[in-house]
């Protein structure tokens, strides 16, 4: 089995992390490849952030298809093109949302979302409010520290400490991470909220989604053609 993961920002800096956070899910198997876009943004983090990466995750998630890929992971939490793309290939694709709070679903009442920026509330609210789950989103928690500001690995995790402290509070029962630059945490703070705080579990977003590629691909799973039907044959332009 061949996995493409699908970086949706224009620098390749992450590229090598992201492959060593693969594997430490996957093991030495199935094949992995990693790209970045060669247009958009740096990182996403807004609606317009989202609209300027689209074309090139789906021009990207079209080659990885065309180049052998059973499947891909474009790695934003904001589930970035996922839809548009699962109308143009006939392979599984996730984004970081879905599978991670179906994940959380399975492992208690409500969760909490811990996440970078007031900026992407409203699209993780939005991503909730489609999948049908808004009742069962005890909160969304905010550390307020952009995406490429992600580095620093014992500042992040006090400060998804202190988030994942006040979801507590407002009755939460899982934790998700919601971002996948948050890379090599979850554990940790697994861990920590248990011995200073409470027993609970913490989700990451990168880990749910290649499990859930695993699961689809065992099953032979992919997209519907009722929901993902291919675009009208028409003429479009890009400047991309």
């Amino acid at each position: 089995m061949k996995i493409h993961i699908v970086v949706p920002i224009t620098s390749d800096s992450f590229n090598d992390l992201i492959a060593q956070e693969a594997r430490s899910f996957l093991g030495d198997e199935p094949e992995i490849e990693v790209s970045c876009l060669p247009y958009g943004p740096a990182s996403i983090e807004s609606f317009y952030d989202e609209i300027v990466a689209g074309p090139a995750i789906v021009a990207e998630t079209m080659r990885a298809a065309s180049s052998g890929a059973d499947a891909v992971f474009i790695t934003c939490f904001g589930d970035p093109a996922v839809p548009a793309a699962r109308e143009l290939v006939d392979i599984p694709v996730v984004g970081g949302f879905e599978p991670a709070v179906a994940t959380a679903l399975n492992l208690g009442e409500r969760f909490s979302v811990v996440t970078v920026l007031e900026n992407v509330v409203p699209m993780i609210s939005g991503l909730a409010a489609r999948m049908g789950i808004r009742d069962r989103m005890a909160s969304i928690e905010v550390i307020d520290t952009p995406v490429l500001e992600l580095h620093d690995h014992d500042a992040l995790l006090d400060s998804l400490f202190e988030a994942s402290c006040r979801a507590v509070d407002r009755g939460t029962d899982v934790l998700v991470l919601g971002c996948t630059g948050m890379l090599g945490v979850a554990s940790a703070l697994q861990a920590r909220m248990e011995a200073e705080r409470v027993r609970i579990p913490v989700v990451d977003p990168t880990g749910a989604s290649l499990g859930m590629i695993l699961a689809m691909h065992s099953m032979g799973l992919k997209p519907s053609r009722r929901t993902y039907m291919p675009p009208p044959d028409k003429e479009r332009t890009s400047t991309g």
